[in-house]
């Protein structure tokens, strides 16, 4: 008998975590109201933090935010927005260049808009039975990956008849992955030189979810030790440090900030900092580390800290997670 083959398009969800549709404070504290009221990303017991996320942490941090955020806003959007609109765009294109079974990708934001939701409604509209998750988060985490997996679970609870679906948990040591971080350093170290030392800056997390079992750290150990490898650098010449802490609990350390300060009072005078784990230009690279953290360097004595971008829509990154998806869903091919 001749083989069934299923015509369908292969539905792609590429996924990111999310930002404010502007920077006024009534949009930040809709955004955060989402972001911060999930149970993976605060996992307090919500009697206690509910109170404490409605009545504090909303009517104070949104003013903040948004003075952050007005620093980084662009003509276009919001940076984590438009980066993310361009490698859905570029990611599209180049896996119909390199399939030839027919794809249908949409992106979809944990938190905020283009919701999950509409994507995912879009991909069945457009006949996909089978469909692939793409996070673009490098490295596992609960607060990332994991809610992303459950809201798409959420959504599929409330279908009659649900799609195949397949999931990328991570792609921390990739090869393609670290060569395009490798090749993003060497390429800013031709256009701007290269400095004292290399500060591989990644999110934090609170240090009591690593040690009820969130595999972060390692993924982030890996991608660094593998980094500082390609670039073949010295152990003195390289650290790992984590940013943009929340609350008083302790969380991953080194803190990039102590670091940064340390280094300075120290002697050191200039510092790349590079951070892995965010697949695209957002307000914790643009604002915190290339803005913040460059005053906080300097007030301390340190002489020039640059900021080397995230990799965006770099044709290398957007051909490692095209062949990320090639590879995945083979079978269905």
């Amino acid at each position: 008998m001749p083989v069934q083959t299923n015509d369908r398009p292969i539905g792609i969800l590429l996924t990111n975590l999310g930002t404010p549709a502007s920077p006024s404070q009534a949009d930040i504290r809709r955004f955060l109201a989402e972001f911060l009221g999930d149970p993976r990303v605060i996992d307090w017991n919500r009697l206690l933090w509910l109170p404490m996320l409605y009545g504090y942490v909303l009517t104070t941090r949104p003013t903040r935010a948004a003075e952050a955020y007005r620093k980084i806003w662009t003509d276009e959007g919001s940076p984590l927005l438009v980066h993310a609109q361009r490698q859905a765009a570029a990611v599209r294109q180049r896996l119909n260049e390199i399939l030839t079974a027919p794809v249908q990708l949409q992106l979809g934001m944990r938190y905020g808009e283009p919701s999950l939701t509409d994507a995912l409604q879009q991909l069945c509209d457009a006949g996909c039975d089978r469909i692939l998750l793409l996070p673009l988060y490098p490295q596992y985490s609960t607060t990332t990956t994991a809610t992303t997996f459950d809201k798409v679970a959420e959504l599929f609870a409330g279908m009659q008849e649900q799609p195949a679906l397949r999931s990328i948990t991570r792609y921390c040591e990739e090869p393609a992955y670290i060569d395009a971080l490798a090749d993003s350093v060497r390429r800013h170290w031709q256009e701007h030189g290269r400095s004292q030392r290399l500060l591989m800056s990644f999110h934090g997390i609170p240090q009591r979810y690593a040690d009820n079992g969130d595999p972060y750290p390692d993924d982030c150990e890996t991608t660094a030790r593998l980094l500082a490898e390609r670039l073949q650098l010295e152990p003195d010449a390289w650290l790992l440090s984590y940013q943009s802490r929340f609350g008083r609990e302790p969380w991953l350390q080194p803190y990039t900030d102590d670091t940064l300060a340390q280094w300075a009072r120290d002697g050191v005078e200039s510092v790349d900092v590079i951070c892995p784990g965010f697949s695209a230009d957002c307000l914790e690279t643009l604002e915190e580390i290339e803005l913040d953290y460059h005053e906080l360097f300097t007030q301390q004595g340190g002489q020039y800290l640059s900021y080397v971008p995230a990799l965006n829509d770099d044709a290398a990154h957007i051909d490692m997670l095209a062949r990320l998806v090639e590879r995945e869903i083979a079978g269905w091919t």
